[in-house]
């Protein structure tokens, strides 16, 4: 086994380190640190907080965050297959047209059921 084969990568951590290390340590040296109350407040998703930390959450919030998931993972599967548009031929368009089918099926079912609706 060779070492010296990674040496660009040991080259490119010991590099990265510094320029993070650099930067951040520029922000502390350079910035100005006037905590006031309400910088150090707590802050839950857009408004006030209120009741215990470990108080129990709507099912439609985890709901929401599972389509998004979903959703945003089928759009990613959808980057490779453009990139390689031109050599997967028929069959390729064809299988992302049946996959583009079923996740629109998805989508329409969950709108229609009203699992996307926000009260």
């Amino acid at each position: 086994m060779n070492l010296a084969q990674y040496f660009p990568v040991l080259l490119f951590i010991i590099v990265a380190t510094l320029i993070g290390a650099a930067l951040l340590g520029a922000g502390r040296l350079l910035g100005r640190n006037v905590p006031d109350p309400e910088k150090l407040s707590a802050y839950e998703c857009g408004f006030e907080t209120f009741g215990d930390s470990r108080m129990k959450f709507d099912v439609r919030y985890y709901l929401v965050a599972i389509l998004f998931i979903m959703f945003d993972l089928e759009i990613a599967f959808l980057f490779p297959w453009a990139m390689a548009n031109g050599a997967v031929g028929m069959v390729g368009f064809w299988t992302v047209a049946i996959f583009l089918g079923v996740l629109t099926v998805g989508f329409i079912y969950e709108w229609r059921r009203g699992a996307l609706d926000w009260e």
